[in-house]
Parts: structure tokens; sequence; C-alpha cells
């Protein structure tokens, strides 16, 4: 006769179900305060009874008690719909690119790479790209003809017109205004969304070549 491997039961989670039901509560219901009220009243000194007040102040707890249970329930159910709300939010962008903050710009098989800068006034604003050995394959030289947003376009090719190979590439932006004076812009780049991440603090957007970006950093999608 073949005998039954306990163990195996236990490790599906189908035994424990004693222990599960007597486990004793960490918290006090509105039954327990009920059941504790009943009980004062049948043990209470006849000579020295329960007076109104008393009465009404253990009432009001109750009622406390339930309001807050009740509230906690609907704060929970909140929680749990925004939570899927992110995650059908996170999926519907799987595909497309959005525009996030980011010194990296993904370079893909064929195509060109894209991204824009904030310009603080008119002048010229210099992109040097280098590679992942910090060698500068490429500059860009973009003129804006006013304090905004600047967009630039690499075809992908070094200053020789050679292809460079698929991958992440750092940028660095250099605005130089009509007196010659010069300061360091950040850069935002367009970037294809892979996948989706539920993180404990949100959701994360998993970027082709850039690694992951939380959701609040997009600031366009396209």
């Amino acid at each position: 006769m073949t005998s039954v491997n306990t163990d195996l039961y236990g490790s599906l989670g189908l035994t424990g179900q004693t222990t599960a039901n007597t486990k004793k509560k960490d918290s006090l219901d509105q039954a327990d305060f009920l059941k504790l009220m009943t009980t004062q009243l049948q043990h209470q000194d006849p000579t020295k009874p329960m007076d109104n007040s008393q009465m009404v102040a253990q009432m009001a707890q109750l009622s406390t008690v339930q309001g807050i249970t009740d509230l906690n329930n609907t704060v929970k159910g909140f929680q749990s719909a925004m939570s899927s709300d992110q995650i059908l939010r996170g999926a519907a962008l799987v595909g497309h690119e959005v525009l996030v903050p980011s010194t990296k710009l993904s370079l893909g098989e064929e195509g060109n790479a894209s991204g824009t800068v904030a310009a603080p006034s008119p002048g010229t604003v210099t992109i040097d790209i280098t590679d992942a050995n910090g060698v500068k394959v490429d500059q860009l030289s973009v003129t804006a003809d006013a304090a905004g947003e600047v967009a630039f376009d690499w075809d992908g090719t070094d200053a020789d017109g050679k292809r460079m190979p698929a991958g992440s590439y750092t940028l660095t932006a250099t605005h130089t205004d009509s007196s010659g004076a010069q300061s360091k812009l950040s850069t935002y780049v367009q970037a294809e969304v892979e996948s989706v991440t539920v993180g404990s603090d949100g959701l994360y957007l998993n970027l082709k070549d850039l690694g992951t970006a939380p959701l609040d950093y997009v600031l366009r999608i396209s």
C-alpha cells in the first residue's frame, strides 16, 4: 500500500487550517466592544450602577471604532483602485515612445534618435554625443531662436558619416548665448517603452537601452 506524504499537502498549503482558525486577533472589533460592555453591565455593582454619562461615552467609543474601521476599508478600496488604474495606464504605454529626462540616448539598428533641451534664452545649443567608452562620436549644433524647448535629432552616424552600432550613448548639452556665456542644459530623450514594473512606491517603465524610469517622469507620449 502506498503511503501518502503529508509534507506534500503542507507544501501546497492544504494543512494548517486548525491553526489558522484558532489564531488570536490582534485588534478589537465592534462585536468585541459589545461583548465587553454587556459583561460590564452584568457584573456591575447594584449599589453603584453605571450612570448615563458613562453609557453614552462607551457608546460613542463604539461608534468611533466602527467609523475608523469603515474608513480604513474605504481607503484600502481607493488604494486598490488606484493601483489597478496605474497598471492599466502603464500597460497602455508598452510599444510607444515617451519623452523622459535622461543623459542617455538610445540608438536603434536603423533610424534616428531624438530629444529636446530647454534653452534659457536665444543662442546656440551644442550637444556632444559619446559612446560607452567616453569617446565623442558626433556633435550637434541647434539654434535657439527664443527661450524654451529646442528639439534635436541625431541620424546615428559619426562625424565621418559612418553608422554607429545600436545601443546607448551619452549626451552633454551646452547653451551659448549672444554674449558668449555658456551654461549646461538638462537633456530629454525619446525612448521606447518595452514593459512596465509595479514597485512598492509606484509604476516604473522599462525603457529600451535606458533602464527604468518612474511613470511620473514622462513628459510626453508619442
